[in-house]
């Protein structure tokens, strides 16, 4: 080496050392990707330097990556809002878009959808219109459920995902300690290297065996990820850390990529996993996942030339083992975010995760049906599948189940096993719309009708015959059905379609009241007056009138002893009086966030509600449903009122209570306990606001 580099040399490592000086402590642990420690180190910064756009933007990534929202909420705010030391109040874009997905995480999707207008302004010149997406996802919020969920038994306080069943086998990524506690862990999470295990279950995916690893040949000290199988079994495309002889492969910038291996099972033993020829040192592929014939590999890539930070690819699979060059699934699959975990269904149907598109928050599931050899725009599968946290890697083993992973419960993830129950892909219903009379219940002939959408535009218009009704295919969704005719009021009812053929929807018109000047009867002076009263209003005067007054008081004696009754019966839900009036108080009818239907839990408390009111047969209930303030007001408002009426129909058909005897409505988030307007309210109080109530309004 000669006398110019050797000072070169000396120079440049004077000036990496100065450099690495005059970063704190904090910064290290952040360049290290150690958020944890980062963000306890950048805690006292704060408390010492005050807030600097610099540690604004670096403690709210390390709660943002360590799944720490609120904490992340916290300071975005400031940043966001220019609340720091610097003159120059600018800040990355990408700070809208984490506060776009902090916000959503933390239930607040229509303040959400502000940050993330303003991001796709700056990255985009479509425009972005905040409230059809509000109502995109109050849509697939609201519609029926296509899936029931659970977890699974062999889940632990460590993470795992990417579950994958093979007759009685489930494989599946966990970071559990498999090895010597001594082992070095993985900076990001403080936790072991993930490996690949597998466990025997029963046909209910409950384990019948010890749980063990699937091979010391594949799995290391380093990585072993999401992974996939051939339909034989026999080969294991798997994602893992770049390494040589056990040691990772760092590129110019210091990363170790995620690599694709393959693994080849040869007499019950895999072989040493080895790198796929299109691997790059200067960027990862990872999540492979193979269709049904073998012939298309598909992976998540960072690669450049995509539409942003992981995007979907596949290569074919030629039947000499080579691979074609990676193919970018496109701007319909690939947004400028992340598109990770697919899999590919028998039918050619691809499953993927994403923060891009549209969604309940963090990263959800979505599927792009194969049409006509190419696939169609993905759609969001929704709860329960999906919830505002991270839902991803999810697998079919037959036609209607298998698994996915989420980490809603926890900061780890979890995985659950699923049963497909609807329809995923919209279709359309046969469906059956009436206009009849509120008095008679006969159909109202000559009548007038149209049909909207959601959005307003017309569906259908005609004018109907004697025969008051119309039958049409539609798609499930919101709709608004207007009729009108002669003699009565005219009508716009909002419909909910379901996924059912055959349904029948009616709308009941009322007729026009008798004007006041076509109606004389005589007083008790011999004087006609005008009267605006009906013939049934007429005899309900009559029957009051010739009242006795020893029935009026037998009544009033019999009602002010069941009153006492009621108070003094404390088997069952007991009675209490608040503010004048009298309900049941009852434990919380708890509901799952976005969901209205009974869950097992307060079966049990409607149960014994439905019980006293056997013992009670004149007693009248009307339930009362609030919501949390998470949502608009319009979504919150229908929300309440399916709450209320599922808990009516479950006292119906479960309690066998006559429907009669109860009333519903919904007061959505306009009656809340804990005013959460102002602030981020904590689940706590949030489920404090989100309860149901049972007045009793006749007895």
């Amino acid at each position: 080496m000669n006398k110019t580099q050797i000072i070169l040399t000396v120079t440049l490592l004077l000036t990496q050392i100065t450099f690495a000086q005059n970063k704190s402590r904090a910064d290290r642990f952040f360049d290290q990707g150690d958020y944890i420690n980062a963000a306890l180190q950048y805690e006292e910064e704060l408390n010492k330097e005050g807030y600097t756009k610099h540690i604004l933007e670096n403690i709210t990534s390390s709660y943002y990556n360590t799944f720490q929202f609120r904490e992340a909420y916290r300071y975005l705010k400031y940043l966001t809002s220019g609340k720091f030391y610097e003159r120059d109040k600018s800040y990355d874009n990408q700070y809208n878009f984490m506060m776009y997905q902090v916000l959503s995480a933390l239930g607040q999707y229509e303040k959400s959808l502000n940050f993330l207008e303003k991001y796709k302004s700056f990255n985009s010149e479509e425009e972005f219109d905040s409230t059809t997406a509000v109502t995109t996802i109050e849509d697939f919020k609201l519609k029926d459920d296509d899936y029931t969920i659970k977890p699974v038994r062999f889940n632990s306080k460590a993470s795992e995902f990417g579950a994958i069943r093979k007759d009685s086998l489930v494989y599946f990524t966990t970071d559990r300690y498999p090895h010597s506690l001594l082992d070095k862990k993985y900076k990001w999470t403080h936790r072991p290297f993930l490996d690949i295990y597998k466990v025997v279950v029963d046909k209910d995916n409950n384990p019948i065996s010890e749980i063990e690893e699937i091979s010391k040949e594949i799995n290391s000290k380093l990585h072993e990820g999401n992974f996939c199988f051939t339909n034989d079994g026999k080969t294991i495309y798997l994602s893992k850390s770049n390494s040589e002889k056990g040691k990772k492969k760092f590129d110019s910038i210091n990363t170790n990529a995620i690599y694709l291996y393959k693994s080849i099972n040869v007499d019950g033993e895999w072989s040493e996993p080895e790198k796929l020829p299109f691997n790059d040192v200067h960027f990862s592929i990872e999540h492979p996942s193979l269709n049904a014939d073998g012939t298309k590999l598909y992976f998540s890539s960072n690669m450049p030339g995509g539409y942003g930070d992981f995007d979907l690819y596949y290569v074919d699979v030629d039947l000499d083992g080579t691979y074609s060059k990676p193919i970018n699934l496109g701007e319909e699959i690939n947004t400028e975010n992340r598109e990770q975990f697919p899999y590919v269904s028998n039918e050619g149907n691809l499953f993927f995760s994403s923060n891009g598109h549209l969604g309940l928050g963090m990263m959800d599931i979505f599927v792009s049906e194969l049409k006509e050899e190419r696939l169609t725009r993905p759609l969001n599968l929704g709860a329960p599948i999906n919830s505002s946290f991270d839902d991803f890697s999810l697998t079919y083993y037959n036609e209607t189940d298998g698994f996915f992973a989420s980490n809603r419960k926890d900061v780890g993830d979890d995985i659950y096993t699923f049963s497909q129950i609807g329809e995923i892909f919209p279709r359309e219903y046969k469906v059956r719309f009436e206009v009849r009379d509120y008095g008679s219940d006969q159909y109202i002939k000559d009548s007038d009708v149209v049909l909207y959408d959601d959005y307003n535009k017309i569906v259908y218009e005609s004018q109907l015959d004697s025969i008051a009704g119309f039958d049409i295919r539609v798609f499930p969704g919101r709709y608004n059905f207007k009729a009108s005719a002669t003699g009565y009021r005219t009508k716009t009812k909002p419909i909910s379609i379901k996924e059912k053929d055959e349904a029948t929807y009616v709308i009941y018109l009322d007729r026009k009241k008798i004007k006041q000047d076509e109606s004389t009867v005589t007083n008790e002076n011999n004087t006609t007056v005008k009267d605006s009263t009906s013939f049934k209003e007429k005899i309900n005067v009559t029957d009051i009138r010739t009242e006795t007054n020893s029935t009026r008081n037998k009544e009033e004696i019999s009602k002010t002893r069941l009153r006492e009754m009621l108070l003094a019966d404390k088997d069952g839900p007991p009675v209490i009086e608040k503010n004048g009036k009298l309900y049941f108080k009852m434990p919380p009818i708890h509901f799952d966030y976005d969901k209205w239907n009974i869950r097992s839990d307060s079966k049990k408390v409607l149960d014994k509600l439905a019980s006293k009111l056997e013992k009670y047969k004149t007693v009248y209930i009307k339930i009362i449903s609030h919501t949390d303030s998470r949502g608009t007001d319009s979504y919150n408002q229908v929300l309440s009122e399916k709450r209320a009426e599922s808990t009516r129909n479950y006292l119906a058909l479960e309690g066998y209570v006559n429907a009669r005897r109860m009333q519903f409505i919904g007061f959505g988030e306009s009656q809340p306990i804990i005013d959460c307007d102002d602030k981020i309210c904590t689940e706590e109080e949030h489920q404090t606001n989100r309860r149901s109530e049972f007045e009793i309004i006749q007895y």
